[in-house]
């Protein structure tokens, strides 16, 4: 499975872009996908992830309310919705995937070096 984000951009503060992690090659469904991101001068941080069964949903407290999280299996496809914008949500998004073996799994992953495999990151920039 390989992974690929999309659906950066340059949005107002404010506004509201949709990111979407698409995977070629069969299997997405046994992973768990998060979302995350990294600004200038700054580590990467986890956002979002989802899990394998799409039960379970993490999102850090920073975007709690703003961003949310789905998956559709059928698409091999991830998104992330991400509305009232800031200026500190200005980043390079990434979508990584860590294996969990079975597409019923409720497990999330928040940091980095839980995940996988990763995809090209996508730039976010919110004008303010």
């Amino acid at each position: 499975v390989q992974l690929q984000a999309s659906g950066g951009g340059l949005v107002r503060a404010g506004g509201s872009l949709r990111l979407s992690c698409a995977a070629s090659g069969s299997g997405l469904d046994d992973y768990a996908i998060g979302w995350f991101r990294q600004a200038p001068g700054k580590e990467r941080e986890g956002v979002s992830c989802i899990s394998s069964s799409g039960g379970s949903t993490y999102y850090a407290d920073s975007v709690k309310g703003r961003f949310t999280i789905s998956r559709d299996n059928a698409k091999s496809t991830v998104y992330l919705q991400m509305n009232s914008l800031n200026s500190e949500d200005t980043a390079v998004y990434y979508c990584a995937g860590r294996y969990v073996w079975t597409s019923d799994s409720p497990e999330l992953y928040a940091d980095p070096s839980d995940m996988d495999l990763w995809g090209e990151g996508t730039q976010v920039t919110v004008s303010s």
